[in-house]
């Protein structure tokens, strides 16, 4: 006799089509949490994980020096965001293919070392920031950099190189959850939620060298080159049909939409209560988190603390996935989460040597990491304009993506964020070069 599967459970199977089985019995609640993750992925993590130490640190400082005056700026940024990760997902499903791997195949293999050499350098800079940012989370609580970086590590080298993609991409989800301290601790800083909606629709300008310096590394540290690289190859790993293409892009879109409303509540909670107090200067996101304790207690510190480890710890696990993803692609070599050094050695290894170095360099008493962030700023600056020009190309180039190249306002509205992330880019990088 045919057996009718209850409706919620086709939802379940449909939400998380080619993934492995799931156990035969599950109780409601655990059918709820599977369906929710399912329709989760690389968007919400690529998205998220640009979120990382530097970004909080940004964000604080945003706050810290002109309240809310710049929150407009997380509008334009959500809808840039959402139109670069729809475009990468889009690729990533109808090509069966990463971005590198792309670029290797339609411009040549010179454009491809060029950027893969980019990719290196930058991400490894920024791994090692947020291992930095790791260790001075948990230093929050009294645990040394020495003893909670190196476990750390430990804990995300097994998550990608012992476990399987897909356990490795619940694991990111999951780190995804510290991020809602961030609501909470603007919440807990009773912000003016008027002056808050007025400043983004009604902005005040300023002028000067400072605000545009924080303006535009407001955006560009949203979107970074190595969220693209990231989300284009992991749906390509997570096996995405193109029949779900439309849910792809969706996840991708609300992911954006999610980060950036977290990078929202940073900036209110820090202009809530650190600029109406006069502390106007910030020197990383732990220093926002202790200078929190004074104006919204130690409830609200502590939340600043766990969304910083949060974003440290996911920002840590991408950032070596995203390189590896990218010097094999570019040359050619096998790839993938979960495969083991004989099978894929260059992608294990690499993997492998970023995480182990970051880490030791993050725990050195001293480290300039203002300085080594600076540097890093400079080279995504310069990577950026490259990587969006290639995802605008390809996505719109019917040779590559057939009758799903992007077209008609979907095409516009690429190429006008291309423009304007390009030139923002750049002209970060020449402000922090010249020292505008």
């Amino acid at each position: 006799m045919a057996v009718r599967v209850p409706s919620v459970m086709r939802r379940v199977r449909s939400a998380i089509a080619g993934r492995p089985r799931l156990p035969a019995r599950l109780s409601p609640r655990r059918v709820r949490i599977f369906a929710f993750l399912g329709l989760l992925g690389p968007g919400l993590i690529a998205a998220n994980a640009g979120n990382d130490a530097g970004g909080i640190a940004t964000y604080s400082s945003v706050g810290a020096k002109y309240g809310y005056g710049l929150l407009w700026t997380i509008v334009i940024v959500t809808i840039s965001l959402a139109i670069v990760q729809r475009l990468a997902a889009r690729m990533g499903v109808v090509t069966g293919k990463g971005l590198a791997e792309l670029v290797r195949e339609e411009y040549g293999i010179r454009w491809s070392v060029l950027a893969t050499s980019a990719v290196v350098v930058a991400n490894l800079g920024i791994c090692i920031s947020d291992f930095v940012g790791a260790g001075a989370a948990l230093g929050l609580a009294g645990i040394p950099a020495q003893v909670s970086v190196p476990i750390a590590a430990l804990g995300i080298w097994l998550v990608i190189v012992r476990g399987s993609y897909r356990s490795a991409e619940r694991i990111f989800i999951w780190f995804t959850i510290p991020f809602f301290a961030y609501p909470v601790a603007a919440i807990l800083a009773h912000p003016h939620w008027g002056d808050v909606g007025h400043a983004i629709v009604a902005p005040k300008l300023h002028s000067g060298s400072t605000y545009l310096v924080l303006l535009i590394a407001t955006i560009g540290t949203t979107i970074t080159p190595y969220m693209q690289l990231y989300l284009q190859s992991a749906v390509v790993e997570r096996g995405v049909r193109e029949d779900q293409l439309g849910r792809e892009e969706g996840e991708a879109v609300s992911g954006a939409a999610f980060a950036n409303l977290i990078a929202a509540f940073v900036i209110i909670a820090t202009g809530a209560t650190l600029f109406t107090h006069g502390v106007h200067e910030i020197g990383s996101a732990a220093d926002a988190a202790r200078a929190l304790n004074p104006f919204a207690g130690q409830f609200a510190e502590t939340l600043f603390g766990v969304g910083l480890l949060g974003a440290s710890l996911l920002a840590a696990a991408i950032l070596p996935i995203a390189t590896s993803y990218v010097v094999a692609e570019s040359l050619g070599y096998e790839k993938g989460i979960g495969r083991r050094r004989e099978e894929a050695p260059v992608f294990v290894g690499l993997i492998t040597a970023m995480i182990v170095i970051s880490a030791i360099v993050a725990v050195i008493p001293g480290l300039p990491v203002i300085s080594l962030l600076v540097g890093v700023q400079v080279v995504n600056g310069v990577l950026l304009p490259i990587n969006l020009f290639f995802i605008w190309r390809l996505s719109r180039s019917r040779a590559v993506m057939g009758g799903r190249a992007s077209r008609g306002p979907l095409d516009l509205a690429a190429g006008a964020t291309v423009l304007l992330l390009s030139g923002l880019s750049i002209a970060l990088v020449l402000v922090t070069v010249v020292g505008v």
